[in-house]
């Protein structure tokens, strides 16, 4: 019962997540873009008012006139909406999703011996100092000197994200690595919005609510960190799915394709941004697919093994004895595998009618990724992968 309540409080969480990351998302991608197309006021009152800017837009059957001001409006309007909730809701389910997944679960999902021999509470401590050192040192580069240099400050943020990728591929499973990245990059734009884009905001509405100058700063300080969420963006959203592909978490390199994925990730949103301008540069966009198809070229499953390699046939007993030790205590009906109240992705592993169909599967998932047994929770022996490769490769029959 435990279990299945697990899998209830997952599937809420997750969609809870998906929808607060989708009006958070959605809300920046369209400021970001409105900013980027903004043009000179056409009339003079309004430059003499203060309007930095406008964008006329048609959208649902309705016209849309947009005006950004330099600092403030001569009085402030007396409603005036806010974005930061969408930002909170989704940092809030995500960690507690983290929580639940990672880090309750983690003997399941963040836990490899065969990376590194940790206990939960370790495991744990880890990933939260990754998650809050993180923004902080993320934080204390934008405060220091080296924050006034835009190009400085891209670079070494970008070097310290390649580090934290490597770092945590190296005591973490793939797919908890994965996922704990994630985790850091959202939490740093999150804090951004807590930590200097909402207090900006709200020490300009004060100035202007009292007929002051609004201080500029405020301004400059809060779209360098727009600037930098609208990147983490994509390879955030990269992380959040990242567990459907074991091709990519469960790879030796794992590490470098991270940080591959998420440069193509940057690369594209550079190039979007580009656009905005209407001058998008192709070699950018070009850059972004040589390396997914660098990646994906590296990453590829070498070619099966031939039959005439084996000079005995893998016995199908043998095979599914393996199955059975292996691998059915997750993909049974009724899984003893605590932490499971339903097979994974409904595949079930008991029969022989069942083994055969899921052939190209288990192929797959534990002789090329070698991405299950997740976490290698059942010891299965390089020995038994390769009889399990010699059996797909003659052809995976099932013998009476």
């Amino acid at each position: 019962m435990e279990a299945y309540l697990v899998e209830w409080l997952n599937l809420l969480l997750r969609w809870l997540h998906i929808i607060t990351g989708v009006a958070w998302i959605g809300a920046s991608f369209y400021f970001v873009w409105l900013d980027n197309h903004l043009q000179a006021p056409k009339k003079q009152q309004d430059a003499d008012g203060g309007v930095g800017g406008e964008l006329w837009a048609v959208h649902g059957g309705g016209f849309y006139h947009a005006q950004k001001y330099k600092l403030a409006p001569p009085a402030l309007p007396s409603t005036l909406h806010w974005f930061k909730w969408e930002a909170y809701s989704t940092w809030l389910s995500g960690i507690f999703l983290l929580a639940l997944m990672y880090w309750y679960g983690a003997q399941v999902y963040t836990l490899d011996s065969n990376v590194m021999a940790l206990s939960q509470a370790a495991a744990i401590s880890i990933g939260i100092a990754c998650i809050v050192g993180g923004w902080l040192i993320y934080d204390g580069l934008c405060r220091s000197p080296l924050g006034k240099n835009d190009t400085i400050l891209a670079t070494l943020i970008a070097l310290l994200t390649c580090i934290l990728a490597y770092g945590l591929c190296q005591v973490f499973s793939g797919r908890a690595a994965f996922i704990h990245f994630g985790a850091v990059l959202g939490t740093i734009m999150v804090a951004n919005v807590f930590f200097v884009i909402i207090p900006g905001q709200k020490a300009m509405v004060a100035a202007a609510s009292t007929g002051q100058q609004p201080d500029p700063i405020h301004g400059l300080r809060g779209r360098q960190r727009s600037v930098h969420n609208t990147f983490f963006t994509l390879p955030v959203l990269l992380v959040m799915v990242s567990n459907h592909y074991a091709m990519t978490y469960s790879h030796t390199l794992n590490w470098l394709v991270l940080i591959g994925l998420c440069a193509a990730g940057g690369l594209i949103r550079i190039y979007f941004v580009q656009r905005h301008f209407g001058k998008a540069k192709w070699p950018v966009l070009a850059a972004a697919i040589a390396t997914l198809a660098t990646l994906a070229w590296l990453i590829a499953p070498k070619p099966a093994t031939t039959a005439t390699t084996y000079a005995a046939s893998a016995p199908f007993n043998q095979v599914q004895n393996i199955i059975q030790t292996r691998c059915a205590s997750c993909h049974a009906a009724a899984p003893t595998q605590a932490g499971f109240s339903a097979p994974p992705k409904g595949i079930l592993l008991e029969t022989p009618a069942q083994i055969s169909s899921q052939a190209e599967a288990i192929h797959q998932q534990s002789v090329l990724s070698r991405a299950m047994p997740i976490g290698n929770l059942s010891q299965m022996t390089d020995a038994e992968r390769e009889v399990l490769e010699q059996w797909f490769a003659q052809g995976a029959a099932v013998q009476p």
